[in-house]
């Protein structure tokens, strides 16, 4: 799924072109410039808009990836050593590493059915636990909105204001998702977003935070650039990050703006061609929203599998290490000893990844849950068996923008094909 950048800079529009050309004409070729700046108005523009109401005034910073918004929104938060996170676990790692990175310790919260993302009510359940068992409240919450899935952010919203903690939204995968026609990411304190290579739009690597105003933006600015004082000389006075958004990969962005919603309504169409196409698979059950207020931009389109559901070379599963690049992978630089772990997909969904991968499509698995992760095992950790069960059963298929209607077709034939009658 990382052939977007290769698709994005094979095929770039004659505005990337111009706005790469301007940035290297211009001798901006470093982490700020006029892209940068053009970029984030474009962003603000768009995470503003709202359906039928007045438009939002947040500001957005660019970065370097989405992992360093997450970082700066944490410590902007106030998050330190010693503190408590509240975190989605079933997620990417970068919702939770960052935590890790100021010595805090990230509490894991399952999700719901129906969206698939943090449960509002283990949620109020772990905050009222962590406060009788720590004395102090966690610092921070963080839903993360799975796939393009908007999550319940009207009741984490509700909860997280009656505790006055604040909400950092994960939005990394949800550019261009609504709640109620409201963008993700600007709902709570701050929103994140990700354009690395084979997210809505890309800059081939690099994120934004939503902010609530101009002060805050300019806190997160000062962390983005070492946390430099205002002096002729460098003066530092505080641990900065070297975290601005190049111009060069800001112009990628600016061009990208332009046929984001073009982006958006693909994924859509997607879905709903693979819903079409499966629907009266058996066994194979599509992942919609729950509602109509959840409005996702379904960048990628999932899929469960019945365990009972039979797929042809299930014998073949975890028979082999893994020791090349794999669903979307950037290789596999750290080999193991073992094909298996405690917590895997059942083996007609490897099976089905198998059979689709030597048809030449590649899919994947779904977000191993973080309290799963053996780095977190001594996290602490509210579950409630949906996302481990999800996991199980769940997988990936490609939805990007490269993803003709005859390339889905050729895709749900492939897995009818696999499964056994």
């Amino acid at each position: 799924m990382n052939d977007r950048i290769l698709l994005c800079l094979a095929h770039m529009s004659g505005k990337e072109q111009e706005f790469i050309k301007e940035a290297f004409d211009s001798n901006w070729v470093v982490p700020m410039g006029p892209n940068v700046t053009g970029f984030e108005h474009d962003l603000e523009k768009f995470v503003n808009r709202r359906d039928g109401m007045e438009p939002l005034d947040k500001k957005v910073v660019c970065l370097s990836a989405g992992t360093a918004a997450v970082h700066l929104a944490l410590i902007a938060c106030g998050v330190g050593a010693g503190d408590e996170v509240l975190v989605q676990s079933f997620t990417f790692c970068a919702s939770s590493h960052p935590i890790t990175y100021l010595g805090a310790t990230p509490v894991f919260i399952d999700s719901e059915k129906d969206s698939w993302n943090m449960d509002p009510e283990l949620l109020e359940e772990a905050i009222r636990d962590r406060i009788a068992k720590t004395g102090k409240k966690p610092k921070a919450i963080i839903p993360v909105a799975l796939y393009g899935m908007p999550y319940q952010i009207d009741k984490i919203m509700e909860i997280a204001n009656r505790y006055e903690i604040p909400v950092i939204e994960d939005g990394a995968e949800g550019f261009g998702s609504n709640y109620n026609g409201q963008a993700l990411g600007t709902f709570g304190e701050y929103g994140v977003l990700s354009f690395n290579g084979n997210k809505m739009i890309t800059t081939s690597g690099g994120g934004a935070l939503i902010c609530p105003d101009a002060d805050k933006a300019r806190e997160i600015l000062w962390y983005a650039t070492q946390a430099r004082e205002s002096y002729p000389y460098y003066q530092h006075e505080a641990i900065g990050y070297n975290y601005r958004m190049s111009n060069i990969c800001a112009g990628i962005g600016r061009g990208q703006m332009t046929i984001v919603d073009e982006h958006i309504a693909h994924h859509r169409h997607v879905q709903a061609l693979y819903e079409e196409l499966l629907r009266d698979v058996p066994g194979i059950t599509m992942h919609t929203a729950p509602s109509p207020e959840f409005e996702s931009n379904y960048w990628l389109c999932t899929a469960t599998l019945d365990e009972k559901l039979k797929v042809k070379g299930e014998e073949l599963a975890y028979k082999q290490v893994i020791t090349g690049a794999v669903g979307g992978a950037a290789g596999v630089t750290h080999a193991t000893s073992s094909a298996t772990t405690d917590c895997q997909p059942n083996d007609n969904v490897e099976a089905l990844r198998m059979a689709l991968d030597a048809a030449g499509i590649e899919s994947r698995p779904l977000w191993k849950p973080m309290h799963k992760q053996p780095v977190y095992k001594d996290a602490p950790a509210y579950v409630n068996g949906v996302s481990e069960s999800l996991f199980k059963v769940g997988i990936c298929l490609p939805a990007g923008p490269w993803v003709t209607d005859d390339n889905v077709r050729y895709i749900a034939d492939s897995i009818k094909e696999g499964i056994v009658n």
